[in-house]
């Protein structure tokens, strides 16, 4: 595996077909500031670019999965209203924050410890949870006087449906990785120890069995077709599909299938 040196809180390697990050910032617990955020965005699109990736996990070292933005940043933004600045403005973090939800590649989060805030959204935006036992979540944007930041008012409905959004935004409870699974948030909860292998051997699995090209439009399908009327999701689905016939993918699939082996599928992008 290689590319293993820390930036701006996060660590990348790859190896196997999988691309890992690790929020490793431990002076902040794995706190956010903008540096990682923006690092955190750039290398998921790196990923997303790299025809040797065909699925990413994102985890946290120590203790912490992301327990939020680095409230140091905000020190003082309630006397001065943001430093001067416009906070009407958007400076286009929002687009790193949610990076998993828009690259065409396969996101697993490992959620290895706190998970809260800023890091909650992270976590949210992927595609896959995977949650050490005994983690601890947390919205908690009200209990900091801020609001549902950064989508995760469209995101959270979207996994756990209206009334416990409702219940976790309003009140930032705090709330534990088996009762994350319970609630349809997390899709497997695991002893520590085991969380990183685990999410990991997922993620070989996509790599190794899924088209590339097949997860990409999976994943926009489901971006786009959830807030469509039925009939006009199948009318999409079935461009798609016709569509599909005349791309290699669907020959190796059906070969493979039919020799016993592994497919051999192209990556995507190409």
């Amino acid at each position: 595996m290689t590319g293993t040196t820390p930036a701006d809180g996060v660590r990348y390697a790859v190896g196997a077909g999988i691309a890992t990050l690790t929020f490793d910032r431990p002076e902040r617990h794995n706190a956010m500031d903008p540096a990682m955020r923006t690092r955190y965005g750039r290398t998921l699109r790196e990923a997303e670019q790299d025809p040797a990736v065909r699925a990413v996990v994102v985890t946290g070292a120590g203790k912490s999965f992301c327990p939020g933005a680095d409230l140091d940043a905000l020190a003082g933004i309630g006397e001065t209203g943001a430093a001067g600045k416009d906070v009407t403005a958007d400076d286009g973090g929002h687009v790193d924050v949610l990076a998993a939800a828009s690259v065409a590649k396969p996101v697993v989060a490992a959620i290895n410890g706190g998970c809260a805030g800023l890091g909650f959204v992270v976590a949210c935006a992927a595609d896959v949870r995977f949650a050490a036992a005994g983690a601890k979540f947390t919205t908690a944007f009200v209990r900091r006087g801020l609001i549902a930041e950064y989508g995760i008012a469209k995101l959270l409905p979207e996994l756990v449906g209206r009334g416990r959004a409702l219940d976790l935004l309003l009140s930032g409870r705090t709330f534990t990785a088996e009762q994350a699974f319970d609630y349809g948030l997390v899709q497997e909860v695991l002893p520590a120890g085991e969380l990183l292998d685990a999410a990991t051997a997922y993620a070989a699995e996509l790599a190794t069995y899924s088209a590339p090209r097949s997860m990409a439009l999976i994943k926009d399908q489901v971006r786009v077709e959830t807030a469509l009327p039925l009939a006009e999701s199948a009318r999409r689905a079935t461009g798609l599909m016709l569509d599909s016939f005349g791309h290699p993918e669907l020959a190796e699939g059906v070969t493979s299938w039919t020799e016993r082996r592994p497919p051999e599928f192209p990556p995507y992008p190409s």
